[in-house]
């Protein structure tokens, strides 16, 4: 799970765990109404609210992990409302001013328990159970509270809490899981281009080996027919024999060498469009003119490797990608925050691949954490001549 993604799920479960605040405003506030009014709160109550409401708390926060986490709780659903019934009835039974905020204070409950109790259920069965927590509060106001007139104007006051409460959870919890879909699309998307260009390399290395060596086949078959009849004419398709070889061998390099260039702007334009996706923020401080072609398909390699890693391996919010050009030098840095969950040994191979690149083109390459609290890549490649014939020799 990338940031992001951990980023919306602590957010969608604070937004909804929130909700347990009007759960808890209700009775605590009939407790402080009750103790100014009359002097005092009776051990009863204020023993429902000391153990009744943390359960209910408790079993509302597991309901609400179990719909981040895409799953229904129906055990805790069941048990949290009828913890919520038990203390609205207990809660309502005391005379007096106390008795006659049944419908502010209590009413929190059952409108919180909705609110999670339609997560993760489809829409009638979410329907069905709003209109039963209706039909269950009026119940109990009218058995609770007899009489009529400005008694049951609190109806005005639940019924559209309990129509709006309920439906934005569900609102909630469905933009979540279009940011789930979403990640998992741009990852299946990468993986289909990955797949499509190792099938566009399979079908360009059959083309140039397949036809070489079908033509390299017939004329050695042919070469071993005349090479007692003909010996000239041998000679002579073992020389085309040879020939086709070195060009096939010639035009496998140059697809080897066109698959691994890539263009250096491109891709930093692609890393920091990634990044950014991850709420990781990316600044690149560029200069005006690019290093020679060999050079830049090295820096190109270095910013991917570094981008990658800091997705996979580190805690990262900010990163900085600096690229310098010193006279026959290019120095490239990739900075990021996250060195609390990076080390220089979590590039893994493909650090340790590239800084042998590198190398083999006169160049360095170096990963450590810095006393200031950030992660630098700092990779160093000639700009001249000498690294496109190093790494040219690399590619073979």
């Amino acid at each position: 799970m990338n940031a992001g993604i951990k980023r919306a799920r602590h957010i969608t479960f604070w937004t909804l765990a929130l909700e347990l605040v009007f759960a808890w405003l209700g009775p605590v506030l009939q407790i402080v109404v009750e103790f100014r009014t009359e002097g005092g709160v009776g051990w009863s109550r204020l023993a429902l609210v000391a153990v009744g409401l943390p359960v209910f708390s408790w079993l509302f926060l597991r309901v609400v992990r179990a719909a981040v986490d895409g799953r229904t709780a129906v055990r805790e659903v069941v048990v949290s409302g009828a913890v919520a019934l038990v203390m609205i009835v207990l809660g309502a039974d005391v005379p007096g001013v106390a008795s006659e905020m049944l419908p502010f204070s209590w009413s929190t409950l059952t409108t919180t328990w909705t609110g999670v109790a339609v997560l993760g259920v489809s829409a009638r069965t979410a329907v069905a159970l709003t209109a039963g927590a209706a039909g269950m509060y009026a119940a109990l106001d009218f058995l609770l509270l007899p009489g009529s007139g400005e008694q049951r104007t609190d109806l005005f006051f639940y019924l559209p809490m309990l129509a709006l409460l309920p439906y934005s959870n569900r609102l909630w919890l469905w933009i979540y899981r279009m940011i789930i879909q979403v990640d998992e699309g741009r990852k299946a998307q990468a993986e289909l281009a990955v797949t499509e260009e190792r099938l566009r390399f399979a079908r360009d290395l059959h083309d140039l080996v397949g036809h070489s060596l079908s033509a390299i086949a017939v004329k050695s078959e042919l070469a071993v027919k005349l090479a007692r009849a003909a010996p000239d004419q041998a000679t002579e398709e073992m020389t085309a024999v040879r020939g086709l070889a070195k060009d096939a061998l010639r035009e496998i390099r140059e697809a080897v060498r066109g698959y691994r260039a890539i263009d250096l702007s491109a891709e930093l334009g692609s890393v920091r469009a990634v990044l950014e996706a991850a709420n990781i923020r990316c600044t690149l401080d560029l200069p005006e003119r690019t290093p020679p072609g060999e050079a830049a398909t090295l820096l190109a390699w270095v910013v991917r490797e570094g981008a990658t890693n800091t997705l996979r391996h580190s805690a990262a919010t900010r990163s900085r990608v600096t690229l310098r050009l010193t006279g026959g030098t290019a120095v490239l840095e990739m900075v990021n925050d996250g060195v609390g969950g990076q080390s220089a040994d979590d590039g893994g191979t493909g650090l340790i691949g590239l800084s042998e690149r590198l190398a083999a083109a006169g160049g360095s390459l170096t990963a450590r954490p810095t006393g200031s609290g950030e992660f630098v890549l700092r990779a160093v490649v000639p700009a001249t001549d000498r690294a496109h014939v190093l790494t040219e020799a690399v590619t073979r």
